[in-house]
This record gives C-alpha cells, structure tokens and sequence, in this order.
C-alpha cells in the first residue's frame, strides 16, 4: 500500500500590525493589532476605554495614518478636554458626533426617542457616510452601549453590528469599537463577532487606589500574552505592565562568588555572596538587616557595580542619615547615577508595576545587584500571600536568569525568641541569614548564622555581630552559648563578646 503525500505545511503570511500607542500594551499583543479588522474594547465606566481609543487614533496619526473618532455617548468638547488632560491635542483625528445639539432639539425630524428601527438606520446610515466621506485607516466607535439601546432586539443588534463589520473591513480599516458592559450579563455576541477582545478591569479594595488590569480575551490568528496584566491610566495616557514571565528569559549564567564588604560574614557564606543567586536576611526588627545589605551594597559599589534599592518601608533621609553614620556614605554613588534608592509606597505600586521596574533597571540601567526592603510593605500590594508567592517565584527566577545579585529583606514578629513571619519565603531564596537578638550579661546583644545555602558550603555556627563603624562587624562562634536561637541562652564558658575589654585589647 503506498504512503500517502505528506501533507504541505501550511505557511501563514505575516500580517502588518498597527501600534495602539499604549506602552506595553504592543508587547502582550505580540507587537500590535493585525490591520483591517475589528476590535471589541470594553470595561466599566472610568475603566479607560476612551483613553485607550484616543491613544490608538494619536499613535495613527504620529504614521501618518488618518484617524476617525465617532462618538454618540460624548461630545467633541468632552473628547477635547480629556485629550487636553493628558497633555494631547486631537489635530489631525476627525471627531464625528452622530448625535448633535440640533439632533436632539424638540423641532427636529428626528430625536434618539423616536422609533428603534428607524433610529437605529439613520445611525448605522450616518456611520457608513462619515467613513466614506473621510475614508479613516483608524477609527474609534464610542460606544456601542448607545447601539443596542437603539435596536432593543438583540438579533437586529448583531445584524446592525455585523453590517459595519463587513463594511470597515472592505474599507481596508483598523477599528477599535467601545462597550461599556451595559448590558445584562455580558454580552458575548460582541466577542464572537470582534476579530480580537480585550477587557480593561477595575477592582476597588478596601484601602488604597483603584487597581486596574487589563487582559487580551481573544485575538484571532496571532500569539498573545495571556492572563490579567497591570495596568495605570494617570495624566499621560495608559500604561500596561506585561505580566513577567521568567521562563523567557533563561540562560547560563556562572555562579561566581562575590563578597559582602566583610571578610567574616564571606566565611559564614562559604564565600560570599553568588551571582545568579538570591539572599533572604530575616530576623526581627532593628536588628540589623538593612545594614547588612547596605554594607553589601557598598562593597559592590567598590567593584564598579550598579545597584538598583527599593525602599519600601524606611523613609530615605533617614536610611542616608544612618548609612553615613556607620561610615557607609552613599551620597556620592547615588549623584553619579551608581546606586538608584527608590522610595515606594506599596499602597500605591502593583505588582506588575514592580516586576517592570525591576526588569528596567536590570536590562537598561545594567543593575548588577537588586536589593528589595523590605518584603513585608510589599506584601501589602498584593491581594493575598499565594500571589505573593507566584509573584515572587517569576521575579526572583527571572533575577537568577540574568546573573543578578538579589538580598530580600524580611521582618519577623517579635523582638525575643522565635519569630514569626506573615508568609514563608524560605522555599524560594537560595540562601537564607537569620538574625535574632539574645541577652548575656545584662545586655542585649545580636547574632547571625546561615541556615541554607544552594550555591555555597555554608557554616553552620552562630556567631555574634554587632552594627559598628564601617557597617557589619562579625564576632567568633558562640560555642560556650547553648539556646542562643531561643533569646535566652545559657553560658558555658568564657568567650569574649563584641566590645568586651578582651576583645577590644587584642
């Protein structure tokens, strides 16, 4: 029996893409929306959908291309002021009002109260004309919630929508059509007709801003990024922050060792710190983890590197204030453009928002190192620990990816004894330091150990350390100490603490 043919591959011919003029918004479109079809764009009211459709008709223009905003909820004055609220001007782009002043007086033949059939023709009959008469290779039609008011039957609805469908594309146009979610339950003829869906969300929580997302629904013929992507709409349009996924960004990279600024707590490390590799430093609060990463970050700052610091919990005067009183003086990297210490209100940023900061200060501004302070105010951003989670598992993976040195910083409850954390976050760091205050002789006093290591044979003691000039100083093993962990230990022996006479005459 013969084989039969093998079947030709079929080859699909590239399609030309037009820009939407939203930052980020191309990426998860793959680079654009494919020319000469129709698009559904919908969202609450305050979602942004006119934004988005006066973005899309500025970068047209921008082309060269001839834009066409038609609108039957706003009015050109309206559309005017929103354009001038962002700083744009609507020059260039044809604003057609398919309901007018004179529309709508008492004298007029007809008014949007007449009867739904015949009202309904004259506005799809208005619609054709301007296009003709203005032959756009961009449009915007706002909205659509307006359509089916008019037809009140949903089967004439889709024929009326159908028939403009078939009309843009014979015009060789690009068009993005707006519904505010009016109707009962979704309309989901809409998206069988649209060549392509996305949805703008808004969710209002119980404290903070308005959080928006936006998520591609459908997109017929082309490879998107899928899933819920932030998004913020602020003076200046809309931005979208593609959701990261690390496994795009794989490579090799060589767990080399880097040092900490201080040659005790390398020893502990097995070596230092390694690249391509996270370090979570927890332990309770005012017990020195901040400085220690800023005592890492200085040393990295000596090798030449740049250093991208979130600050999410201290304020930044102070961070400095404290940094050049321990002889960690940042000042003079930070206006050379070395070391960027951004302050953030987590009640404000999104977790998108973040990831692409972070992606931006590795791929453009080339931060070797990425120090995150602290993980319990960005916490607050996310809607719940499992997200956290996720979020973190794409962010520190991609981090490891591209080679980064990343120290997470990690407050415990309670001052004394064992803490607790609001979410464990031992799974994901490669290499975990853990802090604890204990009292000896009256004192209060400090240490460290290093409790896991991936890349590096670690010690596993525990040894005093104390905040002093020049940033971290690292004491011997507690060797005559047993429950140091606890808060309370017991002393078998006679090492020397920190700033003891002993140690001080050495």
């Amino acid at each position: 029996m013969l084989n039969p043919p093998a079947a030709l591959p079929i080859v699909v011919p590239a399609q030309a893409r037009a820009t939407t003029g939203v930052a980020g918004l191309d990426n998860v479109l793959g680079g654009g929306l494919p020319t000469r079809h129709v698009y559904l764009v919908e969202g609450t009211p305050g979602a942004g959908k006119t934004t988005l459709g006066l973005q899309f008709l500025l970068a047209g223009r921008a082309e060269g291309d001839k834009g066409l905003y038609i609108t039957l909820s706003e009015t050109a004055q309206e559309l005017a002021i929103v354009a001038a609220s962002h700083g744009w001007t609507l020059d260039g782009i044809e604003v057609f009002e398919l309901v007018s002043e004179e529309g709508l007086s008492p004298d007029a033949e007809q008014s949007i109260l007449y009867t739904s059939e015949v009202e309904l023709g004259e506005t799809t009959r208005a619609v054709m004309a301007a296009v003709e008469r203005l032959k756009p290779t961009r449009l915007v039609f706002d909205s659509l919630s307006e359509m089916r008011m008019l037809a009140q039957d949903p089967l004439r609805y889709r024929r009326q929508i159908l028939a403009l469908k078939h009309f843009f594309a014979s015009r060789n146009c690009t068009v993005l059509m707006l519904d505010d979610m009016s109707s009962e339950g979704g309309d989901l003829q809409l998206h069988s007709i649209a060549h392509g869906v996305i949805a703008l969300e808004q969710v209002v929580g119980d404290y903070g801003p308005v959080r928006r997302h936006l998520r591609v629904v459908k997109m017929r013929g082309v490879p998107y990024r899928g899933g819920a992507h932030d998004l913020t709409l602020d003076t200046g349009g809309i931005h979208v922050y593609p959701r990261l996924i690390a496994a795009e960004h794989r490579g090799d990279v060589a767990s080399t060792p880097v040092g900490t600024g201080t040659p005790a707590f390398d020893r502990i490390l097995g070596g230092g710190l390694s690249r391509g590799s996270n370090t979570l430093l927890i332990g309770p609060s005012g017990v020195g983890k901040t400085t220690t990463a800023m005592s890492a970050v200085v040393a990295a700052l000596k090798r030449g590197e740049r250093v991208q610091y979130y600050l999410f919990d201290e304020g930044l005067g102070t961070l400095l204030h404290r940094c050049k009183a321990l002889g960690m003086d940042v000042r003079p990297a930070i206006e050379e453009g070395r070391l960027r210490l951004m302050p953030l209100d987590p009640a404000e940023v999104s977790p998108g928002r973040f990831s692409n900061m972070v992606r931006h200060a590795v791929e453009t501004d080339s931060a070797a190192m990425v120090v995150i302070d602290s993980l319990n105010a960005y916490m607050q951003s996310m809607p719940g620990a499992k997200f956290l989670l996720l979020q973190m598992h794409e962010l520190l993976s991609y981090l490891n990816q591209r080679g980064v040195v990343t120290l997470l910083v990690l407050g415990q409850h309670g001052l004394v004894g064992e803490g607790r954390s609001d979410v464990d976050l031992s799974y994901l760091s490669d290499a975990i330091v853990l802090y604890r205050f204990f009292e000896s002789q009256g004192m209060l006093r400090k240490a460290m150990s290093v409790v896991k290591s991936r890349t590096n044979h670690h010690e596993l003691s525990i040894r005093e350390f104390r905040l002093g000039q020049g940033g971290v100083e690292v004491g011997p093993p507690l060797t005559d100490f047993e429950g140091v962990l606890s808060g309370v230990p017991s002393y078998r022996g006679a090492i020397p603490m920190l700033g003891d006479r002993a140690t001080a005459s050495r």
